[in-house]
């Protein structure tokens, strides 16, 4: 056993090292959930201020089935001044002439070479600059927004002059399964929960793609011309080191919708690879800028951005604590174990705690028993990501459902 012992403690040095990495994103996760859960909110009571002329641009590819009720919900809440343009991107179908006929303004763009969210974007934004509106708002081709939402986030995005993100959740689909719950709980701890906490300790949060608004005048210190699967923590990052951090408005509600089977496996694919992008190259980015402005927004944001996907964490937490358990059983010591252990127990505090605050109503507490076959399901998206990660903005394939409800 005495030869064993500089081997032991190497692997008692590696365990150790491992669990205090964890610590920080199992931490970030718990002080944002806690402060979501009992922290009061941070309204501020800003005077009355006109209503900023808005212009929504929505990327499309191939949306003629579903674009119409999305025009639908947005069209009402508009004004005279108001502009709602959509890109048809590289489209096949109808999609321009589905958008023309319901009384929205249609460009089309094609280049198969530059395909991406963000190259539609910036098609958009060099169409209106010689007509330039007061606020942009970003809303997908697939999303509803709830009446009140666009005046809301342009009417805060206008006073403060920082981006703004409106709450944007999915739609479970027709006769969800358990990895459907579990995959609403997810998300609604990722793009509820946690910004929420975010605001409530005073802090700016990431934009989510949908339900973005911006003012004019933050256009010129950013590039949209790109095709990354997560344009949005892109745009979060460079504004924030630029001085504009983003706010979250709770009030503002744009939903999406969950894809099933193959395309949900697609769906999560492209956010997932997308975000652990971002966490290995701007995480170090964020964290050089805070050192350089002194800025705490920008450390905060760094601590956001470095949380991986849910899923992943638990991953990596369960590996790490059954072989720090291992371990520990052939004569390594427990202390590695004892603190993964405790992360454990404040993972489940995060998560159980945001399904009885947020998630109570529609989402079954039996549902939770059923999280680690789910994380086994979604084992096979993280080798893929060193392989071939998704880098491409895609039009994922629906199934055919009324969404035409918001």
């Amino acid at each position: 056993m005495v030869t064993n012992q500089p081997l032991f403690l190497l692997i008692q040095i590696i365990l150790l090292a491992i669990a205090l990495a964890l610590l920080i994103p199992i931490a970030t996760l718990l002080i944002e959930c806690m402060a979501a859960f009992f922290l009061p909110r941070r309204d501020k009571q800003e005077k009355p201020a006109p209503r900023p002329k808005v212009t929504i641009l929505i990327p499309a590819h191939n949306e003629a089935s579903d674009i119409t009720a999305t025009l639908k919900t947005i069209l009402p809440q508009l004004t005279d001044s108001d502009r709602l343009i959509v890109i048809a991107d590289n489209c096949t179908d109808n999609t321009a002439e589905v958008v023309r006929q319901v009384g929205a303004t249609a460009i089309e763009r094609e280049n198969p070479d530059l395909r991406g969210k963000g190259y539609a974007l910036d098609y958009g934004l060099r169409c209106i600059e010689t007509k330039p509106p007061d606020v942009l708002v970003f809303v997908d081709a697939d999303c509803q927004v709830s009446p009140g939402s666009i005046d809301k986030i342009a009417r805060l995005a206008a006073a403060s002059e920082r981006p703004v993100q409106a709450t944007y959740l999915m739609t479970q689909p027709d006769n969800p399964g358990v990895n459907d719950l579990i995959s609403t709980l997810s998300l609604r701890v990722k793009n509820l929960v946690r910004p929420v906490g975010l605001t409530r300790l005073g802090l700016p949060c990431l934009l989510m793609g949908s339900g973005m608004a911006l003012p004019w005048s933050l256009m010129s210190k950013i590039s949209l011309a790109g095709c990354k699967t997560v344009d949005d923590m892109q745009l979060a990052v460079d504004l924030a080191i630029a001085g504009h951090p983003p706010l979250f408005c709770q009030d503002a509600h744009v939903q999406g919708r969950l894809m099933k089977d193959k395309a949900a496996k697609s769906q999560k694919a492209r956010w997932e690879h997308g975000h652990l992008e971002m966490l290995f190259t701007e995480v170090p980015r964020l964290l050089k800028e805070f050192i350089s402005q002194r800025r705490w927004d920008l450390f905060a944001l760094a601590l956001e951005l470095a949380v991986p996907p849910l899923s992943l964490l638990l991953l990596i937490w369960a590996a790490a604590t059954g072989g720090a358990f291992v371990a520990a059983v052939l004569g390594v010591s427990w202390i590695p174990g004892m603190v993964l252990g405790l992360e454990g127990l404040l993972i489940l505090i995060s998560v159980i705690g945001s399904w009885a605050k947020f998630c109570r109503a529609d989402i079954p507490g039996r549902t939770l028993l059923a999280v680690p076959f789910y994380i086994l399901w979604k084992v096979s998206l993280y080798p893929a990501f060193l392989i071939k990660p998704q880098s491409r903005w895609l039009k994922t394939e629906r199934d055919t459902v009324d969404v035409t409800e918001s």
